[in-house]
């Protein structure tokens, strides 16, 4: 790779998520996207028609080796991830893999401890670089609230509420994988609101939690609890359920962080300060892709220039750490 050309970046999946990374790729002018590798050979054919991709392979080894890309954005099923990344690493490739970067965090450190510092190694972990979550750490670092002392999130859906006679559920519909996850709501979903908490608090540790499983079609949790503190004396509370009737099928946190000055507030995608009455008006769909952009762009930096990489694999490891203690606190398998 010269200084002129672009990285050569390898996708890794062609699923539901595929389109908002491909998207982000389009928009990244250091970068493009020579291949595509999925077991669907439609959906692979599918996303390389759609986004002008070269090349489609069968598997991630086999786009590898015929490509030999820069860089693989892996999106692809969490139970290959850690293969695909060794695979990555020993053909000396630089590798973004999607969340969570293992079932446990024990597999993910002798993972990050195995590739070491062969190549560059990130999670794409988004929710922290959605803009209303940018915005809130520069108001806490502006000293906007003064220190936080306490906090809520919840994150309510109707994703697991049957809305069609004879169908599996919303969030089945999109992810029909989830049903079959023993470990569910908080290793797929609740990941990225403790990810985006340990970004705007920094030291956050679980102090209490409790899950249930409230609906008949899926195996793992579905709701929950947690308690949460922060080495700085603020406590708060992260709650999410996918059975709540009328709340909607997708996801949207509602975010309260009270300061020692003012409160800070994000609800129905409006961020509010009651210290100074600053308000900032988002949208749902913007805000998605706006956090996908971000990442990829983040990413092709880092391997271009040697900028710092906030989710590098070895730090992700310590929100796969709280994810952990959640389900030994609880009791979990």
């Amino acid at each position: 790779m010269t200084a002129a050309a672009p990285l050569r970046v390898g996708m890794i999946g062609a699923g539901m998520i595929s389109p908002y990374h491909l998207k982000a790729w389009a928009r990244c002018p250091q970068a493009e996207v020579v291949g595509i590798a999925d077991p669907d050979a439609a959906a692979a054919c599918s996303r390389a028609a759609e986004f002008g991709i070269p090349a489609v392979h069968a598997d991630a080894v086999a786009l590898m080796d015929a490509l030999r890309p820069d860089a693989v954005d892996i999106a692809a099923p969490m139970e290959v991830h850690a293969g695909i990344c060794r695979a990555a690493a020993d053909r000396g490739i630089a590798v973004m893999c999607q969340k969570p970067l293992c079932p446990t965090v024990a597999e993910a450190r002798a993972l990050v401890a195995e590739i070491g510092g062969r190549v560059p190694f990130v999670v794409h972990e988004n929710w922290r670089f959605r803009p209303p979550y940018r915005r809130i750490r520069q108001w806490l670092r502006e000293g906007r609230i003064g220190r936080v002392r306490a906090f809520t999130m919840a994150v309510m859906t109707s994703g697991l509420v049957p809305d069609l006679p004879d169908q599996p559920p919303p969030a089945l519909r999109r992810q029909p994988f989830m049903a079959r996850m023993p470990r569910f709501t908080v290793l797929e979903g609740v990941i990225h609101q403790i990810d985006a908490l340990r970004f705007l608090l920094d030291g956050l540790s679980v102090a209490g939690a409790r899950l249930a499983r409230l609906s008949d079609e899926v195996v793992g949790e579905d709701t929950a609890m947690l308690l949460l503190e922060s080495p700085g004396g603020a406590i708060g509370t992260l709650s999410t359920s996918l059975t709540v009737p009328g709340a909607g099928p997708r996801s949207s946190d509602t975010l309260t962080l009270i300061g020692e000055t003012g409160t800070i507030a994000f609800r129905d995608w409006v961020l509010s300060c009651t210290a100074d009455g600053a308000t900032e008006n988002f949208e749902r769909e913007a805000v998605y892709q706006a956090s996908f952009d971000a990442v990829i762009a983040q990413f092709a930096r880092s391997l271009r220039h040697g900028d710092r990489f906030e989710t590098t694999a070895e730090e992700n490891l310590a929100t796969l750490q709280l994810v952990d203690d959640v389900y030994r606190l609880a009791g979990w398998p």
